[in-house]
């Protein structure tokens, strides 16, 4: 998967990714164990692409790299990449990228009848409350999350 730099913000860099192309990479079906090992296949003839797997909506996906630690509690890190769908429908309780006067940032939406909350996952940040004041825009929803592990 080729990625493109579309833009960089001040919380995260925008890219588009080729998903022209296609590769095959063997996979695990069995599942693995998380507490106790099971034994290994002795062969996997079973393959995974990870455009297919990741982007359901290839002309409204898009990734970010995430700057900022705002998210750290639900597991969103710096450095992470997120895979973001524009074309979803946003709803309470979700982790989105919004745009907010100037800047971009994610959050998890807290939606109540007559007010937007942008709700950070650490404790170090406060609550976003949007008002008809900001220029305000959900730019899309997070749909996973890439993470580094070394």
């Amino acid at each position: 998967m080729q990625l493109k730099k579309i833009k960089t913000a001040k919380n995260i860099d925008f890219y588009k990714s080729d998903v022209s192309s296609s590769i095959e990479l063997p996979y695990v079906d069995e599942g693995i164990a998380a507490g106790f090992p099971s034994p290994a296949q002795d062969y996997m003839d079973l393959t995974l692409d990870l455009n297919k797997a990741l982007i359901k909506h290839p002309s409204a996906t898009f990734y970010g790299r995430v700057k900022g630690d705002s998210m750290l509690d639900a597991g969103i890190e710096d450095g992470d990449i997120l895979v973001i769908d524009r074309s979803i429908d946003f709803q309470d309780g979700m982790t989105a990228v919004c745009f907010i006067d100037g800047e971009f940032t994610v959050k998890r939406l807290k939606i109540e009848k007559d007010k937007i909350w942008l709700m950070p996952a650490n404790e170090k940040y406060n609550p976003i409350e949007v008002t008809p004041e900001n220029e305000f825009m959900i730019w899309g929803i997070v749909t996973f999350v890439i993470k580094n592990m070394l």
